[in-house]
């Protein structure tokens, strides 16, 4: 069975939501043959990037940047999991009140520079979500789930 691991950061009731539907959709009963397994960006491991199919990444944007929580993932896989993860196929979500784009820009320099694999265009949104923004992420989980089911 393949895994799809889910690190998120989810400080405010708003990234609550955002990574309740990306979880929803990874878990669609129509998509067999994946586990979900979510971890908070704080608590993730090397082990579990090591062991997942695929990634979805859940960050605020704080003062222009990715959370500090998010960073602090990155700073503990990046050498460990290296060469281990070229290709790893992942999706981004982004949520704040304005000012996305240093966090955007900080998590694709780092995806880059691990050489993983984009297989759904990063989620962003601004604000409160509504509905637009919730289908956005349950579409985010559902595409990276069904691009490793078996």
């Amino acid at each position: 069975m393949a895994t799809l691991l889910i690190v998120h950061h989810t400080p405010s009731p708003a990234c609550r939501e955002l990574f309740d539907e990306v979880r929803r959709g990874a878990s669609d009963p129509e998509i067999t043959g994946v586990e979900v397994r979510a971890r908070a960006a704080l608590a993730a491991t090397a082990s579990d990037l090591l062991a997942a199919d695929a990634v979805v990444l859940g960050t605020p944007a704080n003062i222009g940047y990715m959370s500090g929580a998010l960073k602090h993932f990155f700073d503990t896989v990046f050498y460990p999991c290296g060469e281990d993860t070229r290709g790893l196929p992942f999706g981004v979500y982004v949520h704040g009140n304005e000012g996305l784009e240093g966090a955007v820009r900080a998590v694709d320099a780092i995806t880059a520079g691990m050489g993983w694999t984009r297989v759904a265009p990063t989620v962003e949104v601004v604000g409160a979500p509504d509905a637009a923004a919730r289908e956005a992420c349950w579409e985010l989980g559902a595409t990276v789930a069904a691009g490793i089911s078996g």
